[in-house]
C-alpha cells in the first residue's frame, strides 16, 4: 500500500529553494515523499531534519548520513533543532494534516469509511483520544469543538444528543457514533457532515490548532534571512492561520503601526497561493482542498 502520495510535491519543494550545501526542516515526515525530493537537491554537506510524531511514519525513516529523523510533535521543533546543534536553518516544509496512510488504516479510526473504535490519535502514545472526547467532554465542551473546528451550525444539538445517549451506554466505535448523530445526516449530504464531524474531533484529540500556532511562532527564529517556509493547509482553519501569520505575523488582531503607518513584519509571501492541477487531483483525490503557501524571511 502507497503510505503518502505527496501533495504538490515539485512545487512545495521547489518554493524552498534549495541550496545544495544549506540546512532543512520537513515537519510532516510521513510516508518520506518531500524529504526524498529535498535529498535529491542536496549536496554530500547539506542536511534534512524531519519530524513526525507518529510511530507508524518513524518505519520509513531514510537511510541517509545527511538525513535525521526526529520522532516528535512539530510544535518542539526550536527545542529538537537546538538539541542537534542546529540553531537557523535554510527551509521549513510542512504538509499540514492527515496522511493517506492514517486515513487507510482501520483501526486508527480517522476514516469515515471505516468501523473502528473511536481513536484517531497521531501520537500513539498520548491518552487523549476520540473516545475520551465524546464520551467525557461535557456538553459545552462538546458544542465548541464541533462548532469551532467543525465549523457546524448543528453543534449544540449535536453536543446534547451526545450527551443524552452516553447516560445508557458509552459511543464505543465509528458506526455507533454515526448512529447517535443520524439525524444530522441527510442522505444527500452525510459523507459532508460526516467529514466536519472527524475533523473537529481530530483536531481536538490531537490539538492541532494550538500545535500550529506553536510552531508558526517559532518559525521566524528559527530560519536564516533569506530562508523560506513552504506550507500545504487543507482545510480553512489551518489556511487562515497560516495567511494571516505570514501577512502580519499575528493571528488576529493587527500589528502596531508608527507614526507614518508602517509596521514591521518578520516574513514576506513569496508569489500567490498555489493549488493542485486537475490533473494531479484526478491523481490523487486528497490533493482536492490542498492549498501551498511559501513565504520567506525578511
Amino acid at each position: 500500500m502507497e503510505y503518502h502520495n505527496p501533495v504538490l510535491l515539485k512545487e512545495t519543494v521547489g518554493g524552498l529553494e534549495i541550496k545544495p550545501d544549506g540546512v532543512y526542516v520537513d515537519v510532516t515526515f510521513g510516508g518520506g515523499g518531500h524529504s526524498k525530493e529535498i535529498l535529491k537537491r542536496l549536496s554530500a554537506t547539506g542536511k534534512l531534519f524531519a519530524f513526525d510524531q507518529d510511530q507508524d511514519a518513524i518505519e520509513n525513516a531514510i537511510d541517509d548520513d545527511r538525513f535525521t529523523l526526529i520522532n516528535e510533535n512539530f510544535r518542539y521543533v526550536k527545542r529538537f533543532l537546538r538539541f542537534h546543534g542546529v540553531k537557523q536553518v535554510d527551509g521549513v516544509l510542512a504538509d499540514f494534516g492527515v496522511s493517506s496512510h492514517q486515513f487507510d488504516v482501520a483501526e486508527r479510526g480517522f476514516s469515515t469509511r471505516f468501523e473502528a473504535n473511536l481513536d484517531m490519535r497521531m501520537n500513539q502514545q498520548n491518552k487523549l483520544s476520540a473516545f475520551h472526547v465524546v464520551n467525557e467532554y461535557d456538553e459545552e465542551q462538546l458544542k465548541n469543538v464541533f462548532f469551532q473546528y467543525g465549523e457546524l451550525r448543528a453543534a449544540p444539538a449535536m453536543a446534547r444528543l451526545i450527551v443524552e445517549h452516553r447516560e445508557n451506554e458509552p459511543i464505543v466505535t465509528s458506526e455507533q457514533l454515526k448512529s447517535v448523530l443520524r439525524k444530522f445526516l441527510p442522505p444527500r449530504h452525510e459523507n459532508k457532515v460526516l467529514a466536519q464531524i472527524y475533523q473537529a474531533i481530530r483536531i481536538e484529540v490531537n490539538q492541532e490548532i494550538e500545535a500550529l500556532k506553536e510552531f508558526l511562532l517559532q518559525t521566524p527564529e528559527i530560519l536564516k534571512q533569506g530562508g523560506r517556509l513552504s506550507f500545504i493547509s487543507y482545510h480553512s482553519l489551518e489556511d487562515r492561520l497560516v495567511k494571516r501569520f505570514i501577512r502580519n505575523g499575528l493571528f488576529e488582531g493587527e500589528p502596531e503601526r508608527d507614526m507614518f503607518g508602517n509596521f514591521e513584519v518578520p516574513l514576506k509571501k513569496v508569489n500567490g497561493l498555489i493549488v493542485p492541477t486537475k490533473e494531479e487531483i484526478n491523481i490523487n483525490s486528497r490533493a482536492r482542498s490542498a492549498k501551498l503557501r511559501i513565504a520567506e524571511k525578511i
